[in-house]
Formats: C-alpha cells, sequence, structure tokens
C-alpha cells in the first residue's frame, strides 16, 4: 500500500496551495481517501475524506468553506485545494485511506508520509 503526497510547501497568509495524493496498492473502490494534519505540539486532526461511489464529503469544522476535496480522472488521484490559508493551518498534512464503514473523518487504516504545509509572512 503506498500514499504519496505532493503540492505541501511555504506559503503567505490568504494565499492558496494544491495538495495531491495518489494511491496504490489497493482496491479505492472500497476506501474512502482524504487527510489528515498535526501541527507541532497537538494531535492529529481529520482535514477532509471524500468516498468512493456516492463521493460523500466531510470537512473538518477549522476548514469548511476554504479547502475543497476531489478525485481525480484516475479514481487513485486525490487533490485537496486550500484556500485563504492561515497560520493555523501550519502542520504535516497525510494523506489517509479509511476501509468503508468505519468513520473516515476520525480514523484510517493507512497513511502516507505527509507534505509540509507552512503559513507564514
Amino acid at each position: 500500500v503506498q500514499l504519496v503526497e505532493s503540492g505541501g510547501g511555504l506559503v503567505q497568509p490568504g494565499g492558496s496551495l494544491r495538495l495531491s495524493c495518489v494511491a496504490s496498492g489497493f482496491d479505492s473502490d472500497y476506501y474512502a481517501i482524504g487527510w489528515f494534519r498535526q501541527a507541532p505540539g497537538k494531535e492529529r486532526e481529520g482535514v477532509s475524506c471524500i468516498s468512493p461511489g456516492d463521493g460523500l464529503i466531510h470537512y473538518g469544522n477549522s476548514v469548511k468553506g476554504r479547502f475543497t476535496i476531489s478525485r481525480g480522472n484516475n479514481k487513485n488521484t486525490v487533490y485537496l485545494e486550500m484556500n485563504s490559508l492561515k497560520p493555523d493551518d501550519t502542520a504535516v498534512y497525510y494523506c489517509t485511506a479509511t476501509r468503508l464503514g468505519n468513520s473516515c473523518e476520525y480514523e484510517y487504516d493507512y497513511c502516507g508520509q505527509g507534505t509540509q504545509v507552512t503559513v507564514s509572512s
């Protein structure tokens, strides 16, 4: 199983970034793909996730209205468009996969290595 993230970096407050995740090694028809993040000294928190099939989407309260998750034409690719970024969004962002039947906004079965997002002027 592999979940490979890309697209992190340094951005000024109010700016935008798009993260990408490419999943392989498992049948994505049975897994929700999403993102968790972890800031220094804080617990890992669910950011967003999207289910296969019906495309049901969840967002964490802190990112609603600013972040958008989507699937690429290749169903194994998921994007996270992040707008109006704030310093509080600074964290390592992890791509995750959660088997259907579990709650993708709170748990995951597989996790990538993470990509750093830093929001600072």
